[in-house]
């Protein structure tokens, strides 16, 4: 399990992070139960666990964070946010599971335990991912979330572009291609060209977390414009802070395998701007998501906070 100091993140920010992820981690039991749901006809114990195997007991639970967070600008119910924060981090986790793959990145380690192929087996594993990625819209369709049709509809939309073909999956497969898995002679990516990739890959699930947060709130226009810009801010600021932890942490800090960007050959932005110049970029990009905030005022302070400490984080 990834670890986070208060000293990283700032006073406001370290208790609200652990307070959340405590509350998704019950929420996310309680989901992946063995009892089956309302029109569910069983559930195979062995798929049960590997779905609980990758979606339990880790991780810092950022993307739900940020979406209770912001729901929470809007006087969203707590209990409606967690729902939708928890299908947010159902899908991401389904996202780890089959990256892990051997046929993807062929990880063994996933924040600290063998990943869930290596637990299981990769049958399983991917079959756990499905079932984690069509919980994850089974949740969010459920009047549980939202009262109103529409609202659900919006959230299950803006999930699904985010982590579908334009979005995440999209991303992935630039990524391969980018190692140089379909081409006989490995072509190297220009800056633009890594930071769409990274746009999508990364980017796109952070960005849908805050903007899942504030269409459960009713946020109009204008609200959703600066969440909008803060999420796809917050989200490159991670990512590129995740390609310098690749470099300069282990193992042991990160949870899982490190160093492995480059033995990939994976495009990242180390390689166009330099280590310096990417610590440089991140801090950037980190101030261009607490600028987009302005209006919000210091009810926004938490996703602030959370903006730097997407910057600053060392796990």
């Amino acid at each position: 399990m990834s670890s986070v100091t208060p000293s990283a993140m700032g006073s406001s920010l370290a208790p609200r992070l652990a307070e959340n992820a405590e509350a998704i981690e019950a929420l996310l039991e309680s989901l992946l139960a063995m009892t089956p749901g309302e029109g569910e006809i069983a559930r195979p114990e062995r798929l049960v666990a590997a779905m609980r195997h990758g979606a339990l007991a880790g991780g810092k639970r950022l993307r739900p964070f940020l979406t209770v967070e912001t729901a929470r600008l809007f006087g969203v119910p707590q209990e409606q946010a967690l729902r939708a924060g928890a299908a947010v981090e159902l899908l991401h986790c389904y996202s780890l599971v089959h990256d892990d793959l051997p046929a993807m990145d062929d990880d063994d380690l996933r924040r600290g335990r063998p990943t869930v192929h290596r637990a299981f087996d990769e049958a399983t594993a991917i079959l756990a991912g499905d079932a984690l990625l069509t919980l994850a819209f089974d949740v969010l369709a459920d009047p549980a979330t939202h009262a109103s049709g529409e609202v659900r509809a919006a959230l299950v939309r803006a999930l699904a572009r985010a982590s579908g073909l334009g979005g995440m999956v999209g991303g992935q497969m630039f990524d391969l291609a980018a190692e140089g898995r379909f081409e006989a002679q490995k072509r190297a990516l220009t800056e633009a060209e890594i930071r769409r990739l990274q746009a999508m890959k990364t980017g796109a699930l952070l960005a849908a977390s805050v903007e899942i947060g504030a269409r459960l709130g009713g946020a109009d226009a204008a609200a959703l414009k600066a969440l909008d810009a803060y999420g796809r801010a917050l989200g490159a600021t991670f990512q590129v802070a995740d390609d310098i932890l690749d470099v300069e942490a282990d193992a042991a800090q990160m949870g899982k395998a490190t160093a492995k960007d480059a033995a990939k050959g994976k495009a990242t932005l180390i390689g166009v701007l330099g280590l310096g110049g990417a610590r440089q970029e991140r801090d950037r990009l980190g101030e261009v998501a607490v600028t987009a905030l302005a209006g919000f005022g210091p009810d926004a302070d938490v996703l602030r906070a959370a903006a730097r400490f997407a910057a600053q984080r060392q796990s």
